[in-house]
């Protein structure tokens, strides 16, 4: 704990512009980022007496030990780097929303010569058309399903589409008219593309103009007595009637806007949002976060508008209708209004659909907030009970809410590679999850899993010295770049000490980690190990083990890290054997690099192909010169070389 008096600034040194500041713990971690019109008269409110602060900001100005700042010239500029900031350096005591999934959205591929339809989750791709998102991905393959019906697209895979246009024969799709198949020619690129486009109309609202061209051309067809072509037409308007159907107006045909609602108590607030294009519901998403920062509604309201629509490819509406508005609203409504390209109105509905409809959003969130509880409350207990317990059976100083764990995979010595995973408040961090090549004194791997398990050790403590000094270094000793100095506040791989380092075995294993701890002169971290066999916790010189009851939650903890380190060991290890037995000749021909491989490769389809075509047909192939087509060809001709 720290005193705020001891780094706080002097007031005629902090600027009355506006600007961006961060507050940084002991080892240069940043757990706060903030913005403000002026500096001055906000980070006053952080250095008044403790007890007038809010609980959470007292927490934050006791544990930080630092406050910087930036200043900017305007606000918009002050809001758009705040949010860089929070994405940069995941601040603790920020409000962070996230998702409990990612949501599936329906994408169009337009950036592709001939576009596909797909679900598509995770971040948004460039050239992409992106429809939703929708709740589960069964309603975007369910909409799929009935519009192919009218807009024939490709929605195979690229290996389906490339074995068909190698064989010539469409996939069942084309046979069921689902696919105008261009991959046999039956349709130009051109054509599907129009095709595509018309699909994309359909999906952003234009849906009465397909309608009505399907009415037509039925009326036409019937009137030319041509029944069987009216009864398709009629089936295919029956689709599109029915995918108008799942997506019910709710406002006035041309309504493009995202209805934000909050639900919250002291500890989480829930957030739902509709997102409504064309007059209709196209999707709807929800979060559950902690609220870590004292923050009122509106404050709240602009932190979750920074994260939503900063992202690449943001689809913002015309109109984003919020439960109250931010302090800078004038400010935030310029920012959306650059990212659209349009002026964009941020506003709280006052009467009519829209404010019945955001009524509907706020019933959503409170009853995710209360299913959220109800689903937490047991796993919130138990991760509390599981860090006491261990603090208290293991007579730890505090709780060890950063938990390291080291595990060793081998077979038969060979591809020997050691994995640390991260656990932070009981909970897996897979970010700063890390795999180490175990290379041995002579550069040939370790004897046993003792020395692995003592050089694993010795690097990563060796990395943390190294970077807490502000001087990254390889395992080598050699300066890198990679490792950023703790003073800017930035994230480092292995800076942030654990309380607790927890190895998978028994003494033999406590003891080579500890004796590297000790070479480093690292006394402040606990260290255990967890044997296998009948699940006991060794402490380092004791003789016998630490036996926890088999109901602890501590020790379900430890279970837990130690199984999570023992899958990431093996999954690291076969892909580096995988990697090994899957070695092609083609490795040992200087010059011959992973691109320029995969160009032969593609060029003739085998090894054994290449050897047959001589170094002429080699030098063919774009990137290969002559002169490295004769040491291919020398390389493949040798004694010994077998076909592939």
């Amino acid at each position: 704990m720290t005193n705020p008096s001891d780094y706080r600034p002097a007031p005629g040194e902090i600027p009355t512009s506006p600007g961006v500041y961060r507050f940084s713990d002991p080892s240069g971690r940043v757990i706060y980022v903030g913005k403000a019109r002026s500096l001055r008269q906000r980070l006053a409110n952080y250095f008044a007496p403790l007890p007038t602060l809010h609980p959470r900001t007292a927490r934050m100005v006791t544990t930080a030990s630092r406050v910087e700042w930036t200043v900017v010239g305007t606000e918009v500029e002050a809001l758009s780097l705040e949010y860089s900031w929070i994405k940069e350096f995941d601040p603790r005591f920020n409000v962070k929303y996230r998702d409990d999934k990612s949501y599936p959205y329906l994408a169009v591929t337009m950036g592709e010569t001939v576009p596909r339809v797909s679900v598509m989750r995770g971040a948004k791709r460039a050239g992409t058309r992106y429809f939703g998102p929708y709740s589960h991905a069964w309603a975007i393959r369910e909409t799929v399903d009935l519009l192919l019906r009218v807009f024939p697209i490709r929605s195979c895979s690229s290996g389906v589409y490339k074995r068909a246009a190698q064989s010539g024969r469409a996939c069942l799709l084309g046979y069921l008219d689902k696919c105008s198949a261009p991959c046999v020619g039956r349709i130009s690129p051109e054509d599907h593309r129009a095709l595509a486009e018309d699909f994309c109309r359909f999906m952003a609202g234009d849906t009465g103009t397909f309608v009505k061209r399907l009415e037509a051309e039925m009326g036409r067809a019937a009137a030319e007595m041509d029944y069987e072509r009216a009864a398709r037409l009629r089936d295919d308007l029956g689709a599109l009637r029915r995918v108008v159907e799942k997506n019910a107006v709710v406002l006035d045909d041309g309504t493009d806007a995202d209805i934000f609602a909050l639900a919250q108590d002291d500890l989480e607030v829930s957030v739902q949002v509709f997102h409504v294009r064309g007059g209709r519901v196209r999707g709807q998403r929800g979060w559950v976060s902690e609220r870590v920062e004292d923050m009122d509604d509106g404050a709240l309201v602009e932190r979750l508008l920074q994260q939503i629509y900063a992202e690449r490819d943001a689809d913002v509406p015309r109109e984003v209708l919020v439960p109250a508005l931010p302090e800078d609203a004038e400010q935030l409504q310029e920012w959306l209004g650059g990212i659209r390209g349009s002026r964009v109105s941020l506003r709280i509905p006052q009467r009519g659909d829209k404010r019945a409809l955001a009524a509907t959003v706020r019933t959503n969130a409170e009853g995710a907030l209360a299913l959220h509880k109800t689903r937490r409350a047991g796993d919130l207990t138990a991760r509390s009970k599981a860090l006491a317990d261990l603090e208290t059976e293991l007579d730890l100083p505090t709780s060890p809410l950063r938990i390291e764990c080291f595990d060793i995979s081998t077979l038969q010595g060979t591809h020997q590679v050691g994995s640390m995973v991260v656990f932070e408040d009981g909970l897996a961090r897979k970010s700063a999850y890390r795999q180490f090549v175990v290379r041995g004194a002579d550069g040939s791997g370790a004897r046993d899993d003792t020395e692995a398990m003592h050089e694993v050790i010795t690097r990563r403590f060796k990395r943390m010295a190294a970077e807490r000094e502000g001087a990254a270094v390889d395992d080598d000793g050699v300066p890198v770049v990679r490792g950023i100095d703790p003073s800017t506040g930035r994230p480092v791989r292995f800076a942030y000490a654990p309380q607790l380092v927890v190895v998978d075995g028994g003494p033999p294993q406590v003891a080579a980690a500890k004796r590297a701890m000790d070479e480093l002169g690292v006394t402040d971290v606990a260290l255990v190990g967890l044997a296998k066999r009948l699940e006991e916790v060794w402490l380092p010189g004791e003789e016998f083990p630490l036996v926890l009851p088999r109901t602890s939650e501590g020790l379900y903890l430890l279970q837990r890290v130690r199984d999570e380190a023992h899958r990431f060991a093996i999954t690291h290890h076969r892909k580096r054997r995988s990697g090994a037995m899957t070695r092609s000749v083609l490795d040992d021909v200087p010059g011959l690099g992973p691109s320029r491989q995969a160009a032969l490769l593609g060029r003739f389809g085998s090894v054994k192909a290449i050897r047959v075509a001589g170094p002429d047909a080699i030098a063919e192939v774009p990137g290969i010169g002559p002169k490295l087509a004769v040491a291919v060809h020398e390389a493949l001709s040798g004694p010994g070389i077998l076909g592939s």
